[in-house]
């Protein structure tokens, strides 16, 4: 992205977070009318997605969930664009977080910890967890290959006081706060499509063979960290409320496998419950089992 053209979105961003919230969901439902009726963004995925997800729901029931979906998407990119700018008053009253104090214990015993959460909700307000917190909160993230806008995001994202460290850079920035016996919570999201060589586990999830990382339980296992879930829950447009539950104290008591598909299970019951809120446009699904491959499945 040029510089100028940098500027005019810095700028946009910026007055988008000026404005009341029901303007920005008027901004919010003309771009899903476009998305949706006009360019169709990723309409085909979204829709067969859902279809292998849900196969006894019929298609009236898919489309109406399909609507919602995008819908969302669209409070979730203002949303964001609000969050880059907005006031630290503003900001945290976008979500309650119920139940900070479940690691105060954690705390006290200078003890760490894994926070689990998957694309779902919006994911980005678990920065504003902060606030609430004693222990420093690491956010994991992608790089960007723009790194103007990648700057302008992580700089979102720290300024709420939380800590943030490239993927590739995760097993370091765990031995670092370690070695200076310094307390955190690090969140992990769950849910990415790991490439196709480093598939190493297959599980079911929403009706369907899928590929999932092992990272989150390989982690816990190897520094001994205890995993949470992050719950999440839309109450309206442009409001979460969030709680933490605990999977598991003691990750290496668990047999191979048992934590990946603790939390996988965990996310499950979430998109089902309430499935508009989870990301359907990611192509979650395109690595494909390949024949006489054993196939995990989640016990109930």
């Amino acid at each position: 992205m040029g510089t100028i053209l940098f500027i005019l979105f810095y700028g946009f961003t910026w007055l988008i977070a000026q404005v009341p919230l029901v303007i920005i969901h008027r901004f919010s439902e003309i771009t899903y009318l476009i998305a949706y009726y006009l360019v169709r963004y990723r309409r085909k995925i979204v829709r067969k997605n859902l279809i292998n997800s849900f196969p006894n729901k019929t298609k009236k029931e898919l489309i109406r969930i399909e609507k919602k979906f995008y819908l969302h998407l669209c409070d979730l990119i203002f949303e964001n664009i609000f969050l880059l700018h907005a006031s630290h008053k503003r900001a945290t009253k976008r979500c309650d977080f119920k139940n900070p104090d479940i690691f105060d214990e954690l705390y006290e015993q200078k003890k760490s910890a894994i926070l689990v959460s998957g694309h779902y909700g919006n994911w980005e307000i678990y920065a504003l967890a902060k606030k609430y917190l004693k222990h420093t909160l690491i956010g994991v993230y992608k790089p960007l290959s723009n790194k103007r806008i990648e700057r302008m995001v992580n700089n979102s994202r720290i300024r709420f006081g939380s800590s943030i460290t490239p993927v590739h850079k995760t097993l370091r920035t765990i031995v670092d706060h370690i070695n200076r016996n310094d307390p955190f919570l690090i969140g992990l999201v769950a849910d990415q499509t790991p490439p196709a060589k480093e598939i190493q586990y297959w599980t079911r999830f929403l009706s369907q063979d899928t590929a999932v990382y092992l990272g989150i339980e390989k982690i816990a296992k190897k520094f001994d960290l205890p995993v949470y879930f992050c719950n999440m829950r839309k109450i309206r447009r442009g409001k979460y409320e969030a709680d933490f539950t605990l999977i598991t104290s003691n990750p290496s008591a668990l047999a191979p496998y048992e934590l990946t598909n603790m939390h996988t299970r965990l996310l499950e019951e979430q998109i089902v419950k309430e499935p508009e809120y989870w990301l359907w446009s990611h192509r979650r699904w395109k690595r494909k089992k390949p024949k006489n491959t054993e196939t995990q499945t989640l016990q109930p």
